[in-house]
C-alpha cells in the first residue's frame, strides 16, 4: 500500500474549521443538523471498499476490508486486500499494525488532529463545532473543511443512508481524492470498549511508541 493510501486509512484518511468570532447562521444550523444525524449513532460496524483516485478520475489504488465504531472514543478499521494492515482506537491511544512490515505504532489521542475522518465523525460534539467548519449540500450529505494546515484532510464530504453512514469523500492534505463506501452496514449487535482492545503480538514485531 502507497504511503498516501495509507495515511488516508488512519490520519488522512476518521478537529473541524475553527468557528471564529460569530459563526455564520448557515454553518451553525448545517452543524447541529449533522450533529443530530450523528448522535442516532451509538455504534456501528460493516464493510469498506475505499479508491484513491489521480487526474481524470483515474483509480490509482484499492483497498477493502472492515471497521468499527463505537462512539464516542472507540473506532476500529481492519484492510483485508491487497495487504493487511489493522488501526484501533481508543479513549488514549491509536494504533497502527501493519500485519506485512511487522511494524506497531502508537500515538496519544489527545491532542492529535490527524485523526481518521471516521474517527472525528465518531468523537465528541465539541470537538467537532470547535474544529471544522460544515455545509449541508443535501438532506443526507454534509461537507466539512478543517481550520489550518495541520489537519489530515481539506475536505471531508460524508454521505447518510438512514442512520448510517453510506460514504466519505476525501480530499488529503496532499490533493490526493480518497472515498470510501460502506456495506453491510450493522447498527443492531452491541459493541463493548473490550471489541477496541489492542495488544502488540509477541515476536519479531517493532514497536515504535510516540506518546511524548
Amino acid at each position: 500500500m502507497s504511503e498516501v493510501l495509507s495515511r488516508a486509512l488512519w490520519i488522512a484518511g476518521l478537529g473541524f474549521c475553527l468557528l471564529a468570532g460569530v459563526a455564520r447562521a448557515e454553518d451553525a444550523a448545517a452543524t447541529d443538523q449533522l450533529l443530530a444525524r450523528l448522535n442516532r449513532i451509538s455504534h456501528l460496524q460493516g464493510e469498506f471498499n475505499q479508491r484513491q483516485y489521480g487526474e481524470g478520475d483515474a483509480v490509482l489504488a484499492e483497498s477493502s476490508g472492515g471497521f468499527k465504531l463505537l462512539r464516542p472514543f472507540f473506532f476500529s478499521w481492519e484492510i483485508r486486500s491487497p495487504d493487511s494492515q489493522l488501526v484501533v482506537a481508543n479513549a488514549e491511544y491509536l494504533w497502527h499494525y501493519d500485519k506485512d512490515l511487522q511494524t506497531a505504532t502508537r500515538h496519544p489521542v489527545v491532542g492529535n488532529v490527524e485523526a481518521s475522518p471516521l474517527q472525528i465523525l465518531g468523537g465528541d460534539e465539541s470537538a467537532l463545532r470547535d474544529q471544522y467548519a460544515v455545509t449541508q449540500d443535501s438532506a443526507n450529505t454534509f461537507t466539512l473543511i478543517p481550520d489550518g494546515s495541520g489537519h489530515s484532510f481539506r475536505r471531508l464530504t460524508v454521505t447518510f443512508a438512514g442512520d448510517a453512514i453510506s460514504q466519505m469523500d476525501i480530499l488529503d492534505k496532499l490533493g490526493q481524492r480518497v472515498v470510501v463506501d460502506f456495506t453491510r452496514v450493522d447498527a443492531t449487535t452491541p459493541l463493548t470498549s473490550s471489541d477496541f482492545e489492542f495488544t502488540p503480538p509477541s515476536g519479531d514485531v517493532d514497536l515504535f511508541y510516540y506518546d511524548d
